[in-house]
């Protein structure tokens, strides 16, 4: 590789210390609305488990009658040229998964490390992935990891060393602690039009960015390559800001998720001015005596509370999805009694409930949770969220299978003037879903 490409860049950017975050990215020219910024292939990637079959393993594309390897008949791939570019990464699992049959379970970040490794081994000059930032000099905030934090890499350790050590020689414990707490710090998860999770990743220039509740760029994803468009106009000499987190939520919760997962205090100007607030935390009108402050607190943990219950009890074995409905439903009720329907805590358990139902194939539950979601959702959210966009996308394809054409491609049209900013007019979601609209007219 030439030495041009060691110090090249990116174009129209430029790296800088940004005042009391730290280093950052800033734009040295003018981007529009829509207008691309740059595009970064992954660093190392891994395509998530159960997406296995309807994606390729090498370049994650959604399609029929993927081919899968001879050897172990886990992994799936478009052709030879993806099952031989992947071979080198794949040859890491593939005997693995044939020796450990059902026990081969290492976590997804497991995977991912696993990858980084072999990549650090074998790629020792710069990559197209780190024009403005190396892996190595990822963040890894160890100094202000807790206890469950240190424990979670102990076991991520224990699990490399298990299902990895005969195709890979580790670094020592010290070295690899470090690269688990920069993966856990700086990796993406690329999901696909619906917001569904494809994989995890890492992609150093995109970390290079800081982060913002009001961010003036959005990353999406074109297979294995992150692509980060303007959402906003971007003056030369501004700062190039992304968002790290789901920004329905409340400036206390988003200032609490930024710390606890980014280790860092949040004062962009939407958790300054904390303008979304009111609207966020509506309380329900009409009541013949409004909730006291003390009432509406309490509530707020309930919600709290009740959000993580859901989220582990997704997680358990012998769940029935009846049951998970049945407790987005009692949740709902009971917040309801003094949250407005606009809620953001109501709005996310009606967005679980919705997927329960997805999942369940009540196509007419879905659709109605659908509904009171996507209103407030175009409120809450900054213009061009992904978020909306997605909830436009799932309404628009519930609508058209149950035969409501017009209010299906209505919805579409939504999802695909979010998507032309978000995506680029030419990605190939776009593409599949005005093909939708087509053959429904």
């Amino acid at each position: 590789m030439s030495r041009a490409m060691k110090t090249e860049g990116i174009e129209g950017t430029e790296r800088f210390l940004s005042p009391g975050k730290g280093r950052g990215l800033r734009a040295t020219k003018h981007f529009k609305v829509g207008d691309l910024v740059f595009a970064c292939p992954a660093y190392a990637y891994v395509l998530t488990v159960s997406e296995r079959g309807g994606h390729c393993e090498c370049c994650f594309t959604r399609r029929e009658g993927l081919s899968k390897c001879g050897k172990c008949k886990q992994a799936y791939y478009c052709n030879v040229e993806c099952q031989r570019g992947d071979w080198p990464m794949h040859k890491l699992e593939c005997s693995a998964m044939c020796a450990h049959g059902e026990n081969w379970c290492p976590s997804e970040t497991v995977r991912l490390v696993a990858r980084i490794i072999l990549k650090q081994k074998c790629q020792t000059e710069r990559t197209p992935s780190e024009r403005v930032l190396t892996l190595r000099e990822l963040e890894a905030h160890l100094d202000k990891l807790d206890n469950e934090k240190n424990e979670m890499n102990d076991t991520d350790i224990a699990a490399l060393h298990h299902f990895y050590s005969r195709h890979l020689n580790f670094p020592d414990n010290a070295a690899l602690t470090e690269l688990f707490a920069q993966v856990n710090c700086n990796g993406f998860t690329i999901e696909d039009e619906e917001l569904s999770h494809l994989g995890s990743a890492v992609f150093p220039d995109v970390a290079l960015m800081n982060h913002s509740c009001s961010p003036n760029v959005i990353v999406s994803y074109k297979g294995t390559v992150a692509e980060v468009r303007a959402v906003q106009d971007i003056s030369p000499g501004e700062e190039i800001f992304n968002s790290y987190i789901d920004l329905l939520y409340p400036t206390e919760d988003r200032i609490e998720r930024l710390r606890d997962s980014y280790f860092f205090n949040c004062d962009c100007k939407e958790c300054t001015c904390k303008s979304k607030d009111k609207a966020k935390m509506e309380i329900r009108q009409k009541l013949s005596t409004p909730p006291e402050e003390e009432e509406i607190k309490q509530m707020v943990m309930y919600a709290r509370n009740v959000i993580e219950e859901f989220r582990r009890a997704k997680h358990y074995k012998n769940i029935l999805h009846c049951e998970l409905l049945e407790i987005c439903e009692l949740s709902l009720e009971k917040m309801g009694s003094v949250f407005a329907e606009t809620n953001v805590y109501m709005l996310h358990m009606m967005y679980q409930a919705m997927g329960v139902c997805l999942y369940m194939q009540d196509w007419d539950g879905a659709m109605k949770y659908g509904e009171k979601i996507i209103q407030p959702y175009s409120v809450h959210y900054p213009p061009y969220s992904l978020n909306v966009a997605s909830m436009y996308l799932k309404l628009g394809r519930l609508y058209l299978g149950l035969e409501k054409s017009t209010q299906g491609v209505k919805a579409l049209k939504k999802a695909l003037a979010i998507m032309d900013v978000a995506h680029g007019k030419d990605h190939p979601y776009i593409t599949e879903i005005k093909k939708e609209m087509e053959e429904r007219k």
